[in-house]
């Protein structure tokens, strides 16, 4: 950038961090991602930049995952003097510290980065990364055109795979179909995401006051009647894990299926938990309406079919994203399907989904759960600093979470992404990232 001479930067020090977590929390900066620190420090004056290496925060009460929460995209650093140059503009004019360089945007058309020459890091044998010279990202909207971009080789990396061509690209057991074998590279692992059905729960409610699912047995019932293996296998190519234990997915620290038991695929039981609630064969049960949006409207569908096989008649409505997150958000719905993505890879931030002070409108529990114990147990965590006693703590409020029932897990989702053959050195990542330091197209 042109306010750096030379073009050769500056180097990032500890006040820059103070800055950029400062300007984070103020509210004329109105940032959406302010939460991460909004409860935790008193104002700009708890970041303290003793010297150039050295970041001091000081927290309200104690927070173990600090550090989790600070590799979130939000908690990015960005230099004072290009922010105050550029203004409301900065957000065309980027400056960080990492591998690649800004170079150019077209919104929604294209962006393109370039290697960043002056980047610290160096491979095992010294060589300065990135390997790549240059990245072109083009925006997309139609995914089916995105994958024909693919297939003609003027993509080298694709991500996600739609449902409308799921099947011709993958097979049951989420491999490539026979049609392209050989043609490209397949990546497949674990999502730190959990796709669930959520309950609204709170009794204090007038929407729940007369909804069957404020009955413990109803949403445990639910839970029991629904083949995940099935569903998987099916619906989603063998993409995604049955979640057959708690809240926390697969892949994060404090799951542990053999200790935080779930819900297993037993008609029986449901129907059984169904006549204990006064619902024999889901006689005088009332028709219960589930909300969804048109991607998994035919997850959905097979849902409303399960649940119609132990006598609980289901009414799927779908709508616009925008529209059904509104609904949730204003605990407008009973049933919903949805989703948690870790934010920060630390299953504190799954278990806040719980907590009754994070109630609409105060934070991400749309639900509306509230059990003392659940309470209590998460509050001990900020106290405890053994991160294996953390995590046995989570585990005692994912089960407590498991048997209340306020939300219905579906599966534990798994990353899928294509690449063309010529390209190598996609790292792993849970949460979604695209890391390319290490990323080589053809031979290095």
């Amino acid at each position: 950038d042109a306010l750096f001479k030379n073009g050769k930067g500056r180097k990032c020090v500890a006040a820059d961090f103070v800055y950029s977590f400062g300007r984070l929390i103020d509210p004329a900066v109105a940032s959406s991602g302010s939460w991460i620190f909004s409860d935790k420090v008193e104002d700009k004056s708890s970041f303290i930049a003793p010297d150039d290496s050295t970041l001091v925060i000081k927290l309200k009460q104690p927070f173990p995952p600090l550090l989790s929460l600070l590799t979130a995209q939000y908690a990015s650093v960005v230099p004072h003097e290009v922010v105050q140059h550029y203004g409301k503009d900065f957000r065309v004019h980027p400056i960080g510290t990492g591998p690649f360089r800004f170079k150019y945007w077209k919104e929604r058309e294209v962006l393109v980065l370039l290697r960043n020459e002056h980047y610290w890091e160096k491979d095992s044998t010294g060589h300065r990364l990135p390997y790549l010279d240059a990245v072109k990202a083009t925006f997309i909207s139609d995914k089916q055109t995105a994958f024909m971009e693919f297939i003609k080789g003027d993509i080298d990396f694709f991500n996600g795979i739609d449902g409308s061509y799921r099947d011709d690209i993958l097979t049951k057991s989420g491999k490539l179909t026979k049609k392209y074998r050989g043609k490209f590279k397949l990546n497949t692992r674990p999502y730190l995401n959990t796709e669930y059905l959520g309950i609204l729960v709170d009794t204090t409610l007038p929407i729940v006051k007369y909804s069957p699912l404020k009955m413990l047995k109803v949403r445990q019932a639910i839970n029991y009647a629904i083949d995940r293996q099935k569903m998987i296998k099916y619906l989603r190519s063998g993409v995604g894990t049955p979640a057959y234990a708690g809240f926390i997915p697969k892949g994060m620290p404090g799951f542990d299926e053999k200790q935080v038991k779930g819900y297993t695929y037993d008609p029986v039981k449901a129907r059984r938990l169904l006549a204990e609630a006064g619902f024999p064969n889901g006689h005088n049960l009332p028709e219960i309406v589930l909300n969804t949006t048109t991607t998994y409207r035919d997850l959905i569908e097979y849902i409303q079919g399960q649940l119609d096989a132990i006598g609980m008649k289901t009414r799927v409505e779908v709508g616009q994203t925008a529209s059904l997150r509104e609904l949730v958000a204003k605990n407008g719905v009973n049933f919903f399907r949805a989703q948690w993505i870790a934010d920060y890879p630390d299953g504190e931030n799954y278990l806040s989904v719980f907590y009754s002070k994070n109630k609409i409108p105060y934070g991400p529990n749309y639900t509306g759960f509230n059990n003392k114990e659940f309470d209590a147990l998460f509050e001990q965590t900020y106290h405890e600093t053994n991160d294996s006693l953390r995590y046995a703590l989570y585990r005692k409020m994912d089960n407590l979470v498991m048997q209340q029932s306020p939300v219905v897990l579906l599966y534990y989702d798994k990353l899928v992404n294509l690449h063309q053959n010529n390209i190598s050195g996609f790292g792993k990542n849970a949460q979604n990232l695209l890391v390319l330091k290490r990323v080589v197209k053809g031979e290095r």
